[in-house]
């Protein structure tokens, strides 16, 4: 009884929570941006919307870059505070600009993305990453 209310958690235990959230995360947002690539590689026009004035085509590529290219970064833990940014810039946008007229259940996803990203930026993304493999010291155990 008294471990479900210790407060105390163990590296092993969170950095497997850490690949679980990334994993899941990037799956979830790949759906969404692969979904925006589907009609334009079969030969349909780009039709996006221009929330920030840069015009169609660019804030295509930029939420394209950011829904497929970052989540498979993230997805395999590369880059991994680098790649969040611009998704949660994208998810700032769709909340604050996109949705800004919308009911609150409109935006929720975006929301929920949005919290994940920024807990990302802060932890890292943990042992079990590409990341570690690259900032590995040797002889140096966790």
């Amino acid at each position: 009884m008294r471990r479900i209310f210790n407060t105390n958690y163990n590296h092993q235990s969170l950095d497997f929570a850490l690949l679980l959230l990334r994993i899941g995360i990037a799956a979830f947002m790949l759906t969404h941006g692969l979904s925006k690539i589907n009609p334009v590689l079969s030969g349909a026009p780009i039709q996006f919307g221009d929330p920030l004035g840069l015009g169609e085509k660019l804030s295509f590529f930029l939420t394209v870059f950011a829904e497929v290219g970052c989540s498979v970064l993230l997805l395999f833990g590369l880059a991994t505070r680098l790649a969040v940014i611009p998704l949660i810039v994208t998810m700032v946008v769709a909340i604050f600009i996109i949705h800004a007229p919308d009911a609150f259940a409109k935006k929720e996803l975006a929301c929920h993305y949005l919290i994940v990203y920024i807990f990302l930026l802060f932890s890292g993304a943990g042992r079990y990453s590409v990341d570690a493999l690259i900032g590995k010291k040797p002889g140096r155990r966790r």
